[in-house]
């Protein structure tokens, strides 16, 4: 079973529903581990001073913002704390956009919503409303002490949770050497075009990601597998998994009543909600300007 990494509730009009959040991905990657060859030993990292050649112990190390070559800004925890965002648990939807609208590219990180028993139908009201109507909704959400920016929508039975890059995090493409689309002397004849469109509806297919695998990880699995069952295996390392924690319960929501009283407070307070969201992005765009790249990692030593 996959893991709740979040709970909380999603906040439609007045209407609350308890959700848990789990991640939408399946990476099954293949994990290597750096092993001394001599005697089968897990390599261990030690954290070492790039001057002095030094290990530096856990308690001296703090987060450092490299602003110039060479220098540095210190943060302690408590200052990174005291900017961090209020850990909410709640996704609140500010506006609803139209799904198709929104560019392939912000798209981020998906996650399942997957309702408490008493949020039940009302999780499913907003799914079949949000599928009728091709929207998704907009929101915020903090995971794990960082705050990001949303999309809800609905998939199947699921309500997902697409979480956004913002604008600012997408390359622009002027910096790339692309050939104009009003360049004359690259615009294609009319027979290129032609034999270049029907290449492609003779190539069109239903699409079925299902015929797609990850033929490197098949195979490397099956060089893995033959060298077990060969006998060439050696002591592992076994690390414990975390606990998981029970779910809550509690009353039905009466959704008409909810909803009534959503519709009461009128348009103005949801507009002034999603004008805040959009201030806030363009706020953070104007914070994001920087003139170096992060601070250079330490070297590090075996």
């Amino acid at each position: 079973m996959p893991r709740n990494i979040w709970k909380g509730a999603i906040a439609f009009g007045l209407v609350n529903i308890p959700v848990s959040l789990t991640s939408a991905e399946s990476k099954p990657d293949i994990q290597f581990h750096m092993v001394d060859s001599k005697n089968h030993a897990r390599i261990r990292y030690e954290r070492v001073n790039a001057d002095t050649g030094e290990e530096v112990p856990w308690d001296r190390l703090v987060k450092g913002y490299e602003h110039e070559d060479g220098q540095f800004i210190l943060l302690s925890d408590e200052d990174l704390e005291s900017v961090q965002p209020s850990l909410t648990k709640s996704i609140e939807i500010t506006e609803f956009v139209s799904l198709e609208d929104i560019d392939p590219l912000l798209f981020d990180k998906p996650y399942y919503l997957e309702p408490e028993k008493r949020g039940r139908k009302a999780y499913a009201l907003l799914r079949e409303a949000l599928r009728k109507t091709g929207k998704a909704g907009i929101s915020r959400v903090v995971i794990r002490t960082r705050e990001y920016l949303s999309a809800m929508f609905a998939r199947d039975d699921a309500l997902i949770l697409m979480l956004l890059r913002f604008p600012q995090e997408i390359r622009e493409t002027s910096k790339l050497e692309l050939p104009s689309s009003s360049d004359s002397a690259l615009k294609p004849t009319a027979k290129e075009m032609g034999l270049a469109t029907k290449l492609i509806d003779e190539m069109t297919g239903k699409w079925d990601p299902d015929e797609y695998h990850d033929e490197y990880r098949g195979a490397l699995m099956d060089f893995i597998e033959k060298k077990i069952s060969g006998g060439e295996t050696v002591d592992d390392v076994k690390q414990p998994d975390d606990d998981e924690t029970d779910d809550s319960k509690g009353k039905v929501l009466d959704l008409a009543d909810y909803l009534e009283r959503s519709f009461k407070k009128g348009s103005s307070s949801r507009t002034a909600s999603a004008s805040q969201t959009k201030k806030a992005v363009k706020k953070a765009a104007r914070k994001h300007v920087s003139k170096k790249a992060p601070a250079k990692k330490s070297r590090r030593s075996a």
